[in-house]
């Protein structure tokens, strides 16, 4: 009965996971905009989330504590900024992290498109905020309903 009340939340937290997941992984695109030969990367959002949702709790406990992606498969230059966080195997079966589609080439081979990372920069966060406030709504429902009020 217990698994039946905190499912929801349990779906809800590991979709913040993901969010946070991505926003550093944007982050990153962005911080490395000027970098000669940085090919901007992402991951499919909804695939990762179902990938995430059928892994068993201990592997879910160990990726809330922010793990590191191995950088020597990361990063396409030693240079770059290192990106921290989930790796690819616990993203989604290890294909998840993927380059973002160069939409205008550039002389120096950086495939970071500034308008297409600050909008999706955006829709995470306002995806992140919305997250947080289900699970607080939940929660307090949760309390009202354990008060008895």
């Amino acid at each position: 009965m217990f698994a039946n009340l905190t499912s929801s939340l349990d779906f809800q937290a590991n979709a913040l996971v993901l969010r946070a997941e991505r926003q550093r992984v944007l982050a990153s695109n962005m911080a490395n905009a000027d970098t000669p030969g940085y090919i901007a990367r992402d991951f499919n959002f909804k695939d990762a989330l179902s990938q995430q949702t059928k892994t068993s709790d201990s592997e879910l406990s160990r990726a809330g504590k922010g793990l590191s992606l191995k950088t020597e498969s990361n990063m396409t230059n030693s240079r770059h900024l290192p990106l921290s966080g989930l790796s690819n195997s616990e993203l989604s079966g290890g294909n998840a992290m993927g380059y973002a589609v160069q939409t205008q080439p550039s002389v120096d081979g950086n495939s970071v498109d500034m308008d297409r990372e600050r909008a999706a920069f955006v829709d995470n966060s306002v995806r992140y905020e919305s997250t947080l406030r289900f699970i607080n709504g939940s929660a307090k429902t949760l309390l009202s309903a354990i008060q008895g009020q």
